[in-house]
């Protein structure tokens, strides 16, 4: 029996493949649709492109060497003055030291804290470099002309919290502790109470930028705010009881401000909806 008998050839050679057969005269003139190209090569795209993605990685980088350049720039020079400024910080108070070690952990502490602060202006320039391309034009617009704005509210918030909340909370606890106690307060526990009440009151005097952003992007109106008023008075008491010393006068003097800020957010927001309707009329 023939093993290559036609029909039953169980392996073909390569000169037993058939030829692409001519196309008819109908089908030579028939066009490829142009959506199935389209399709195609949308189907061939990768989901992210490497190109733009590496692009972006790039300017990040540039970006964050630029902060930690400045950022080491500062904290060289703060570390270098520190006897200079530092009764500025700690106010003449009698600090202690439980360790040798404790000083540079106080020093480095305290010059890190302050390198953050001066270098944060040109921090928040260069993520705005890294951000603005991406921002739809009413928020880059709305960023570009708040920007300063901000930064001088997150200073007023410091600057209260320096010269109002931590004397005056500082003297009362400790007021308090010598009743009974002979007061010795470290240096590192003198530190953080100087950081917790300075730098959270200069985030809470963001809250009027925060409202007028909400309200430029259509999230928050002046009227959903008044409705809502009895409960952000609320949350903003348990704020205040979490972010400062547990005494009654520090959350006292935090409070005070977030409501006159938060009154001031409505008018804010009243008077930029004021203008919309306006400017539509």
């Amino acid at each position: 029996m023939d093993p290559y008998e036609e029909g039953k050839r169980e392996y073909l050679s390569p000169l037993d493949k058939k030829e692409a057969e001519p196309l008819t005269p109908v089908e030579a003139f028939v066009e490829v649709p142009v959506e199935t190209i389209e399709q195609d090569v949308v189907v061939n795209e990768p989901l992210f492109p490497i190109a733009s993605l590496l692009e972006h990685l790039t300017e990040l980088r540039k970006q964050i060497i630029k902060g930690l350049f400045v950022f080491i720039l500062f904290f060289i020079i703060v570390f270098s003055t520190i006897n200079i400024w530092f009764p500025y910080v700690t106010r003449g108070h009698s600090l202690i030291i439980l360790g040798p070690l404790e000083v540079v952990k106080f020093y480095m502490t305290i010059s890190t804290t302050l390198a953050f602060g001066l270098s944060m202006p040109f921090l928040v320039h260069f993520l705005w470099s890294f951000v603005k391309p991406g921002l739809k034009e009413e928020e880059s617009r709305f960023l570009g002309l708040y920007a300063p704005v901000m930064l001088a509210l997150f200073l007023l918030g410091v600057a209260f919290g320096y010269f109002i909340v931590n004397p005056l909370s500082y003297a009362f606890l400790v007021s308090v502790g010598a009743t009974n106690f002979d007061v010795m307060v470290s240096a590192n526990e003198y530190m953080h109470f100087l950081v917790m009440t300075t730098i959270p009151l200069g985030l809470l005097f963001e809250l009027p930028i925060v409202a007028l952003f909400l309200s430029s992007i259509g999230v928050l109106t002046a009227e959903s705010m008044k409705k809502i008023r009895g409960w952000s008075y609320i949350g903003m008491g348990v704020g205040s009881a979490v972010i400062t010393p547990p005494d009654f006068i520090s959350q006292l003097l935090v409070l005070i401000p977030m409501i006159i800020l938060y009154e001031i957010s409505i008018y804010l927001v009243k008077r930029i909806e004021r203008k919309q309707i306006e400017s539509t009329a």
